[in-house]
């Protein structure tokens, strides 16, 4: 897949394509459903099949706030997009011109002028330009005049009522449910980034920890976890292994900043500088602080058999309800 962020010198070869345009964080099951009908549109018509999409989310930018909202960082992102057979990933930066620009200009300018957009594919809630003054009746009219398809994608919901969204992940992730947050994501949800240098004092216990700071990423409820961890080399996973691991700020120690501390089962090699995926496959208990070493370690010991025996149990991630 190819990524593109800006507008502006489009090849050829990706000109025409069908386009899907929304956010897409999380690249949750609405999504993916979403870029079905796009590939489907291209199929058709023998065309690239493209995505749209902000960097930073929009949210972030007229909203900002010290704690990230993002549940896909654009690495991400892009590989689950990847996955999904999508051509090219158009990751177009969104600050003020942006945020500034007409409705009647982000079609003109970016959509038809620099992509060649020969269709798009929108949810039924889906605002552009200006002040939000671009809606789906806005888009379908200027398509009409100037030689677009428009198609407007029904979001996929778990009861028939209740809509599959990202807010819906992150508020599940917040309340510690990571396999709900997974049902509607379609896949685990998880934190990427690379090891750090720690304190060394998990070595010392008998279970030596990757560390890592999630940067710019939502932070889930803090506790301990059962985890599935993958050792990346750029995109490709060149190890697995289960785990678990403690996400907070360490009532025993108190870290400034939460730190994720993730202990690989029966795995002996060095991880510092390396790059790993972090699964949240279920929350097993809060952080607490213990009445000495002793009962600290006797915990971590309980908390990595009761993720290992989770883990047994745990596959592919649960199915939505309806």
């Amino acid at each position: 897949m190819r990524i593109h962020r800006h507008f502006g010198d489009v090849p050829p070869a990706l000109k025409g394509a069908v386009v899907a345009i929304g956010n897409f964080d999380g690249v949750h099951k609405g999504h993916q459903a979403l870029v079905a009908q796009a590939a489907r549109e291209a199929k058709a018509r023998k065309a690239p099949l493209a995505v749209l999409a902000f960097e930073p989310h929009p949210q972030e930018f007229f909203r900002p706030r010290p704690d990230s909202i993002r549940l896909t960082p654009l690495r991400m992102k892009a590989r689950l997009l990847a996955e999904l057979g999508v051509d090219v990933l158009f990751a177009l930066p969104f600050d003020a011109e942006m945020a500034g620009r007409s409705a009647q200009s982000f079609v003109e300018d970016v959509l038809l002028k620099s992509l060649g957009a020969s269709g798009v594919v929108v949810g039924p809630d889906f605002e552009f330009g200006r002040g939000r003054a671009g809606k789906f009746s806005t888009l379908q009219q200027m398509g009409t005049a100037l030689g677009f398809s428009v198609t407007c994608f029904d979001m996929v919901t778990t009861d028939g009522s209740a809509k599959i969204s990202s807010t819906r992940i992150r508020e599940a992730l917040k309340a510690a449910q990571p396999q709900e947050a997974a049902g509607l994501l379609g896949h685990w949800w998880a934190i990427e980034a690379r090891v750090e240098h720690g304190d060394k004092r998990g070595r010392e216990f008998g279970f030596p920890t990757a560390n890592m700071h999630l940067g710019h990423c939502l932070a889930p409820a803090f506790g301990i976890y059962a985890v599935r961890v993958s050792i990346m080399d750029n995109d490709t996973v060149v190890g697995r292994r289960d785990g678990v691991a403690s996400f907070g700020i360490r009532p025993m120690y108190q870290t400034a900043v939460p730190l994720m501390e993730a202990h690989l089962f029966d795995f002996d090699g060095d991880l510092y500088g390396k790059h790993l995926m972090v699964e949240l496959i279920s929350y097993i208990r809060p952080e607490a602080k213990f009445d000495g070493m002793e009962a600290l370690i006797a915990q971590i010991g309980k908390d990595a058999q009761m993720a290992r025996e989770i883990l047994k149990k745990t596959g592919q991630p649960p199915a939505l309800d309806g």
